[in-house]
């Protein structure tokens, strides 16, 4: 069977994040000009990148290489068509992290953004340590309100599947994770949502080579 997020088309998702009520597109926008401006690396890879939101804040001045890494071939279709003036800085890659983190390139930083939800913790550090990153940037969401993990809107059934690879967050197994691949934690910060929910960013800095 194929993975969920091959059936999720990007229009039903787009609509969904930005839904006044979710806040989810436009948080995650803030949080990723941020993630790009934050250390000195001229290469980056985006781990979920789905729709492409948040790569119009590339520095083109700065970032000579940018991965976008996605398992949805149509929205990687969709962010090449998108970002046209980033050709020769953006290239996609379709790639099932759970199992094909060995084909990934390497990158000085990389960005996971409500990903490591639907990868698990370890096929994410599997991820990290074939990328070798200085730094690690993720953004984990906290369900603090008394709802589901997906956020109600009027398009939350096309999301239904997305519970046969969902994980469980901990920022603490996050970071034993990151710890074990040889980073440490050197920036928190909690975003909160609309809903009652929140994004939590999470950086980690390489501290050894494994």
């Amino acid at each position: 069977m194929n993975n969920p997020w091959e059936d999720i088309g990007l229009e039903t998702y787009e609509r969904h994040m930005s839904l006044d009520s979710v806040g989810q597109l436009q948080a995650l926008s803030d949080i990723m000009k941020e993630q790009f401006d934050a250390y000195p690396v001229s290469t980056a890879m985006v781990l979920g990148v789905a729709g492409g939101n948040g790569l119009g804040h590339i520095d083109t001045g700065k970032y000579k290489k940018v991965y976008g890494v996605d398992i949805n071939a149509q929205y990687l279709q969709a962010v090449s068509q998108r970002f046209e003036s980033l050709s020769g800085v953006l290239e996609c890659l379709r790639a099932d992290l759970t199992n094909e983190a060995q084909n990934l390139p390497q990158a000085q930083l990389i960005i996971a953004d409500l990903l490591v939800e639907y990868i698990g913790f370890s096929a994410f550090g599997r991820a990290v340590t074939q990328v070798r990153p200085e730094y690690v940037s993720c953004v984990i969401q906290i369900n603090t309100d008394s709802g589901g993990w997906v956020s109600e809107s009027p398009y939350i059934h096309a999301f239904d599947r997305l519970s046969e690879v969902h994980y469980q967050m901990s920022e603490e197994e996050l970071s034993d994770t990151m710890k074990a691949a040889g980073y440490s934690l050197i920036f928190s910060q909690t975003k909160p949502l609309p809903n009652g929910k929140a994004l939590r960013r999470l950086d980690y800095k390489k501290t050894k080579e494994r």
